[in-house]
């Protein structure tokens, strides 16, 4: 008798079991996330515009004259000593933008003025502010003095 209930127990949970029937749990689905996209065209206005920028902070016009290779060596070393290396890589995107050709989509002043004051940018500059949203990281602030900037500056020139 015993062995019976048991067989008619072990029966009904198999069967229970085996139905194909999933209990009913109320699952919702996410609805889908729509990402917004902007197609970047380059057109010849909106790369004047990036190179006219001249950003905001104390350089505000730099003529540049023949690339001085001795510069651009204290250059490379004041980028990695200040770190930039664990950002930037040159012909790669990283945690931030490649860097090679920055010197052609961006004016000399601009990119001093960042490497200065990368709040102060972002706060004041609509070109820094949309790489902090393209990038989702901000630039750390190194305090890179003047002269150790110009020289960065220099050493990106050898990078086009």
């Amino acid at each position: 008798m015993r062995i019976k209930f048991l067989s008619i127990v072990a029966i009904a949970a198999l069967m229970t079991s085996c139905s194909g029937e999933k209990p009913k749990t109320e699952v919702k689905e996410k609805a889908p996330v729509k990402k917004e996209v902007k197609a970047e065209t380059k057109t010849e206005a909106s790369t004047v515009d990036f190179i006219d920028d001249k950003g905001v902070g104390p350089v505000t016009s730099l003529e540049l004259g023949e690339l001085d290779t001795a510069l651009a060596g204290k250059g490379k070393a004041a980028y990695k000593s200040n770190g930039c290396t664990a950002c930037h890589k040159i012909s790669k995107r990283f945690v931030g933008p490649a860097l090679k050709g920055v010197t052609q989509r961006r004016s000399p002043e601009w990119i001093m003025n960042m490497i200065m004051d990368p709040e102060g940018m972002v706060a004041n500059n609509e070109a820094a502010r949309q790489l902090l949203a393209e990038y989702s990281a901000p630039m750390a602030n190194q305090n890179v003095s003047e002269e150790d900037a110009r020289a960065i500056l220099e050493y990106f020139r050898t990078k086009n």
